[in-house]
């Protein structure tokens, strides 16, 4: 058993040891990096000193530059040196010697990195056949049992009408599998050549934008498929998406909504003061659909509702509309505010339901009454009021600040989003450049 004494001085030993060791000349600096007091214009570099051994005396060598130079922030060329740096520490301390042959030292790195390289890539070639193995067993799966998992999925994340017309795109697609390849049975049976016959069969039978609709549809959820390594690669997002020209809602002239306005007040208050919600707070159908009587702030005389793009939205109610709301202090304030017999009133059916039945009923009371084209619907009601503020607004003041005022009533989220609106809708017209076309001599 060891005394306290041998203990001790085998303690003491071996701290002086390691500090005859620290007393040793050393045979190089630490490298330090030089940013010429952060002037971009001058050459950065790393430098050390190194014992010269003819002199037995540390001299500076050649500074290191590498491409550091090209970088044309602080922040990038220091980044580039603090990389430099600790390589150089770490190469002195193998034994790089600037005043020697350093091939030894290479031979022994490149032999090291040329076995580490061997193992990382075999390892990743078992990898890749144990991964590829389970993919092939786990796309043995049935398609529509495939197309239900990623339908799973999708419910957490999007709303019921969205998730519906997934559905109803897989039931479709599903179908046409079942009529036309019946011996197609697994998912991993389905290829680009199979979907782009259907894509096909889709644009002959409806239009451009519905066979692009289903492409995208379908490839979000082979997306879910491939996340979860159900399938190898969503192939679908190869297949081109076409050209196709948007269907647009004309605006109503002056007169024209005027009468429809005068008509329904007789006919149809109810469609009229649905009509006024777009119109005025420039909401969009569905959105007018959700709206419940506790969403309306009758102290503040606001709203509240969720948005196309975002989960809850506050707006303003104007006076103008404002004026047109029938007592809504007595009514239920779980209670939808526009239901098809009344204001205020229980309507339970999906909220695709409410909008269908409103548009059905716009076609009916009002489009069959006035004999309108399929180019005019609810939706030109939003614009032609926005189309009329944005021209009120810039009359007095620029075009950039008449649209900042009208994000704010509009609810664009960005002026981006705002301006391609005001250019589908035609809301933005030059004045008559008549003047500018004319010669000197006319």
């Amino acid at each position: 058993m060891f005394t306290s004494k041998q203990i001790l001085t085998f303690a003491y030993e071996s701290e002086y040891e390691t500090a005859y060791d620290l007393s040793q000349k050393k045979n190089f600096t630490a490298p330090k990096i030089y940013t010429a007091k952060g002037d971009l214009s001058k050459r950065w570099y790393v430098y050390f000193s190194f014992r010269n051994p003819k002199t037995g005396k540390l001299k500076r060598v050649t500074p290191f530059y590498g491409d550091v130079n090209k970088y044309k922030t602080k922040e990038e060329r220091m980044e580039a040196l603090t990389i430099y740096r600790k390589t150089l520490i770490k190469l002195l301390k193998l034994g790089y010697n600037p005043f020697e042959d350093n091939t030894e030292l290479y031979n022994k790195l490149n032999s090291k990195k040329e076995t580490s390289e061997t193992k990382t890539k075999s390892t990743n070639n078992t990898k890749a056949e144990e991964k590829k193995t389970e993919l092939v067993e786990a796309t043995s799966m049935p398609i529509k049992e495939a197309f239900v998992f990623s339908l799973n999925i999708k419910r957490q994340l999007l709303s019921k009408t969205t998730t519906r017309g997934y559905q109803n795109r897989v039931d479709s697609f599903v179908k046409w599998i079942n009529d036309n390849v019946p011996e197609v049975k697994n998912i991993n049976q389905l290829n680009k050549k199979l979907v782009s016959a259907f894509l096909n069969d889709t644009l002959q039978r409806t239009s451009a934008r519905n066979r692009n609709n289903y492409r995208t549809d379908l490839s979000s959820l082979m997306q879910v498929l491939e996340d979860n390594d159900i399938i190898e690669v969503n192939f679908i997002k190869k297949i081109p998406v076409l050209k196709s020209t948007p269907e647009r809602n004309k605006t109503y002239s002056v007169e024209i909504q005027q009468a429809i306005f005068k008509h329904l007040q007789v006919n149809d208050p109810i469609l009229l003061l649905y009509i006024k919600f777009i119109s005025y707070n420039f909401l969009r159908p569905i959105e007018v659909c959700r709206i419940k009587v506790k969403d309306i702030d009758l102290v503040n005389r606001t709203i509240q509702f969720r948005a196309k793009n975002s989960p809850l939205k506050t707006k303003i109610i104007p006076k103008i509309l404002w004026n047109d709301l029938p007592d809504l202090s007595a009514l239920d304030k779980e209670a939808m505010l526009f239901t098809p017999e009344k204001i205020g009133a229980d309507w339970d059916t999906a909220i695709i339901n409410k909008r269908n039945y409103f548009s059905k009923r716009f076609k009916k009371v009002v489009k069959d009454h006035f004999n309108l084209g399929t180019d005019y619907g609810l939706y030109s009601f939003r614009h032609t009021y926005i189309t009329k503020l944005y021209r009120a607004l810039v009359k007095e003041s620029s075009p950039f600040e008449a649209k900042s005022k009208l994000m704010l009533i509009t609810g664009h989220s960005t002026m981006a989003a705002l301006e391609k609106y005001l250019r589908d809708i035609d809301a933005e017209l030059p004045e008559d450049y008549s003047e500018m076309l004319k010669s000197k001599h006319d």
